[in-house]
């Protein structure tokens, strides 16, 4: 087996920076909810980091990035050839000495899997069952995230088609950001949702989550060039410049509409372009990737609010920024994509590509956006119907962290034990019974 060592160290670097995402996001989202919850919220993401590691190494990597012996099947899903890894061991990505090994592009890949299923937690935070959350992590990886990804990455339709998707915008925000939607229906509003106050708890916490995804991000966009050159270097600048441009852009119409810019505001608009630029960041010049961050920044602010409208309850605003962000960056590349960033692939709009890559474009968010809209309604239905997703209303109200894990984010100074307080304060209610 011949790698190259360059590739191989900074993708090892990469990976390690992609995982480091997920309780990146476990405070992010940890921070946002309320204090009753913020455990559980961030035990969802762990809880994903553990399931979907294991199915990625069972069969995951193979129903992505291998080929089906059926030639029809294999526009939907991958085959069974890489089943337990075990046939990537002592492999690399190229013959020719300039890849790495196959077993660093299959923990790379899988790290985009966890954070995909992770982002969805935040659509339903403080009233799911922890038990039911693990079994929707497994089954949605496996009849929803592989596939796509196999669509995309893979040898799947859109891929043979042409679309152009760098780091993931469809794969991982377009996918999660329909989802959390999906679930969001399925499980319903919070207790006083619209009533009671539901500020995030520890804005701390929030901003140290986004400055983690930040720097995570790096590894995630410049580190699907899969390889050491100006197009990872492309990418790392155009995360970097549509962040900035996006957080900023949120703080403005934070301020023209409410009077205020906020450091929540900052976070979210970070994020926003962070998930804009995904798909687009080694297609685009940096002027381009400025814009994109721009749109989205400005967009997202105002696209969170659609919640209060439409009657959903998407607790921590992943439909407005995942979904809507995604849609920006994918479909912007059908205007925006240039010479000579890509290769075979065709160039946008606004560099003479005409109309077809644009189309392209905008039915990649429409047909993996509505799969995962309908197959996660579908899950979602299923696990409600049999062991029940959503947890009981008085264990909502206590809170989901005492009734679910019998524990609480803060010790005050209070020490609790089995309903008594110490002499140090009252008398504390005995949890609830806990949920599965």
């Amino acid at each position: 087996m011949k790698i190259d060592g360059g590739t191989t160290a900074w993708m090892i670097v990469a990976t390690a920076m992609v995982l480091l995402m997920t309780p990146g996001l476990a405070f992010f989202y940890g921070g946002m909810t309320r204090a009753k919850s913020v455990l559980n919220m961030m035990m969802m993401s762990f809880g994903a980091i553990i399931t979907v590691s294991i199915t990625w190494m069972l069969f995951g990597h193979s129903l992505a990035f291998t080929d089906n012996p059926s030639s029809a099947l294999n526009n939907f899903v991958g085959g069974f050839d890489a089943l337990g890894l075990q046939s990537l061991v002592d492999t690399a990505t190229k013959d020719d000495g300039t890849g790495m090994p196959s077993l660093i592009f299959s923990a790379f890949q899988m790290t985009f899997a966890i954070i995909t299923v992770a982002l969805i937690s935040g659509a339903i935070a403080d009233r799911a069952k922890f038990g039911a959350w693990i079994l929707f992590t497994v089954v949605w990886a496996t009849v929803v995230y592989f596939p796509v990804a196999h669509w995309v990455w893979g040898t799947g339709w859109l891929n043979t088609m042409g679309i152009e998707d760098f780091a993931g915008g469809t794969v991982v925000h377009i996918n999660a950001g329909a989802a959390a939607l999906a679930l969001a229906l399925v499980i319903g509003k919070r207790q006083g949702w619209r009533k009671e106050p539901m500020r995030p708890h520890n804005l701390t916490l929030v901003l140290l989550g986004a400055g983690l995804l930040w720097f995570g991000w790096f590894g995630f966009n410049a580190g699907s060039e899969l390889a050491v050159d100006g197009t990872a270097a492309l990418a790392f600048l155009n995360t970097q410049v549509a962040t900035a441009v996006a957080a900023g852009a949120w703080l403005v119409v934070e301020k023209l509409r409410d009077g205020h810019a906020t450091s929540l505001g900052v976070a979210s608009g970070a994020v926003a372009g962070l998930v804009a630029i995904t798909p687009a960041c080694g297609f685009v010049d940096p002027w381009a990737a400025m814009l994109i961050g721009l749109l989205a920044g400005a967009i997202c602010a105002f696209a969170v609010g659609l919640k209060y409208k439409l009657g959903y309850d998407d607790s921590l605003d992943v439909v407005g920024v995942h979904l809507v962000g995604g849609v920006i960056g994918a479909v912007a590349l059908g205007f925006l994509a240039a010479y000579p960033f890509l290769d075979q692939q065709s160039e946008g709009l606004f560099y003479g590509g005409g109309f077809g890559q644009l189309g392209l474009q905008v039915l990649g968010p429409i047909a993996v956006g509505g799969y995962s809209f309908v197959l996660t309604w579908i899950i979602g239905k299923i696990i409600d119907k049999t062991v029940g997703f959503r947890v009981p209303a008085e264990n909502e109200v206590t809170g989901i962290d005492v009734t679910t894990h019998a524990e609480t984010g803060y010790d005050l100074g209070t020490v609790y034990a089995s309903g008594v307080a110490s002499s140090n304060g009252p008398t504390a209610p005995a949890p609830k019974k806990v949920d599965a």
